[in-house]
């Protein structure tokens, strides 16, 4: 059974929406810093 409750979550700096851990992201996960690609292309308006 998966405990996706307990799954480690960053706030996105561009949209300011939290999002959880990915299996995709599990050997990049330290320098995992958005939510999205949208959010990553448009990283500029946000900062």
């Amino acid at each position: 059974m998966h405990k996706k409750p307990n799954l480690p979550t960053k706030t996105c700096p561009v949209c300011q929406r939290p999002f959880a851990w990915r299996k995709k992201w599990a050997r990049d996960w330290e320098n995992v810093r958005y939510c999205s690609e949208r959010c990553r292309r448009s990283r500029s308006h946000g900062q």
